[in-house]
């Protein structure tokens, strides 16, 4: 429309959105206080912060949080302008390097988990500057009044500021969303609110881990806590397979896809395969990493390809690399939370998608032919699988060798002891274990986790002596617990036994 399309006065009104219901519509993005937080974040990162302070102060109903930053801070006039709803328009070019995108993140992600929002900037030979949004103080005038000072009481709250030479702090007060109407001394209310931080702290480590692994480039600090970053993809183990990376064009903008594949978790330490489970475990988390401007939008989703997450995938993940300039084309929300391929590169990204799926796969493809290997040489199996009348049932093995050195005992405690092992086999909880394993796949301890070397050497030493007696040598019976599960975990251990 040219300006002389405008038209007259006469031919149009003026449709203002009402405050009240305006104000109250914005808390219904489908922000949760992980994605919130991030949001105010990528504002800090785009002001230059070198560091984010983050306080969760817990105190019932008058509990609140802060975001302060070193970022370059604000004047006056550009504070009230980014406290306006809507302060940019999604079409204009932005700096490359830019994390916004509708000028709404501010309002919106504080908004969706508090009804009092105070900010208060510095900018460099600038006096700071405070505005503030009260909810209900809007829907009682029913304008949009941005008040010009902190609440009574709050003022503390943002006093740090006062004493740097430019920055920024958010805060959030009233948050019925997060603590309600809770007690000081509700206890249930406070274990929930420190989870709470918890869950913000893993989601921050995830979202901004390649701008925390860099030296000197950004630290987030929860009270007083520095934050660790979380990388999905294993890039220093020696195990991770790094599949070829692909360059895909839209128009003149360039996705970068590079797949990988992680380690089983027998080829990485305990600790790291733990840690690099994710927040979610390690079904949740497999699938594609979308990053814009090296902010993760997307962690561990096949995006709508119409795969599904599978088990023997799970350390299928793969990192894609995205310019600012493509956030229509990839319909990327207001939250920075979703993301979806264009139809240009759908068909690029189920290949690569397959490909990836199919290397991870065959690392267990792998492993099981080299159990069945060993096994078929030197290592009968505990537990065996029968079936009987078209179902499947399990039995211990009486040919295992410790099987047969605890059979061996006087007739009167064999049948003792037959009577034990045939009520276990009775008993296996299998529906327990399906459900147990499709609600929390990734949560069964591996066999002797967190054992004492001492309890793990004592049954292997039972083993080992089984073995000695069934005729094999010192040397042949330690070969044979290497080959076994899971005594292969523990090869020290078993180069002691004899000794």
């Amino acid at each position: 429309m040219t300006v002389a399309d405008k038209g007259t006065e006469n031919e149009y009104d003026i449709a203002e959105p009402h405050a009240a219901a305006m104000i109250e519509a914005l808390r219904a993005f489908g922000y949760n206080i992980q994605t919130a937080i991030a949001d105010l974040i990528d504002n800090s990162i785009s002001a230059g912060a070198k560091n984010v302070w983050l306080t969760f102060f817990w105190d019932g109903s008058e509990s609140y949080v802060s975001i302060r930053d070193d970022g370059k801070g604000m004047t006056e006039v550009e504070l009230i302008d980014a406290m306006r709803p809507g302060s940019r328009n999604p079409l204009e070019k932005r700096e490359t390097d830019d994390l916004g995108r509708f000028g709404l993140g501010l309002k919106t992600a504080s908004f969706s988990q508090c009804r009092r929002l105070t900010v208060r900037s510095r900018a460099v030979s600038h006096k700071s500057g405070t505005r503030r949004w009260d909810l209900d103080y809007v829907n009682h005038t029913g304008e949009w009044r941005l008040l010009r000072s902190a609440a009574r009481g709050s003022e503390a709250r943002l006093a740090e500021l006062d004493e740097m030479e430019a920055g920024t702090v958010v805060l959030w007060e009233c948050m019925d969303r997060i603590v309600g109407g809770a007690k000081t001394d509700d206890r249930k209310a406070h274990h929930r609110f420190l989870e709470m931080v918890e869950d913000v702290e893993k989601h921050l480590a995830m979202v901004f881990h390649r701008f925390l692994e860099r030296p000197h480039q950004l630290k987030i600090w929860i009270n007083g806590l520095a934050i660790e970053p979380w990388n999905p993809f294993l890039s220093q183990e020696k195990a991770t397979q790094f599949l070829p990376e692909e360059n895909l064009y839209i128009g003149s903008d360039k996705v970068v896809v590079q797949p990988y594949v992680l380690p089983h978790h027998s080829k990485v330490a305990q600790q790291t395969y733990e840690k690099a489970a994710g927040a979610n475990g390690w079904n949740a988390h497999q699938g594609f990493y979308i990053y814009r401007n090296e902010r993760m939008l997307v962690a561990g989703n096949w995006l709508g390809l119409g795969l599904k997450r599978d088990e023997h995938c799970k350390l299928a993940r793969i990192q894609v690399d995205l310019p600012n300039s493509m956030d229509s084309d990839w319909s990327i929300d207001v939250k920075k939370s979703k993301a979806r391929p264009p139809l240009s590169v759908r068909s690029d990204f189920k290949r690569i998608a397959r490909l990836t799926r199919g290397k991870a796969a065959d690392i267990y493809r792998h492993r099981g032919k080299v159990i069945a290997r060993r096994s078929s040489e030197s290592y009968i199996f505990p537990w065996l699988k029968k079936v009987k009348h078209g179902k499947l049932f399990y039995s211990i093995n009486p040919e295992h060798p410790l099987v047969k050195e605890v059979l061996s005992v006087s007739k009167e405690h064999r049948e003792v002891i037959r009577a034990l092992l045939r009520l276990i086999e009775e008993t296996v909880p299998v529906q327990q274990i399906w459900l147990d394993s499709a609600e929390n796949l990734d949560q069964h301890s591996q066999p002797f986790e967190g054992v004492p070397s001492k309890e793990v050497r004592e049954v292997m030493m039972q083993v080992y002596k089984a073995l000695i007696k069934n005729g094999l040598s010192s040397t042949d019976a330690r070969r044979r617990l290497i080959a076994m599960e899971p005594f292969q975990q523990f090869k020290e251990l078993i180069a002691s036994l004899g000794e």
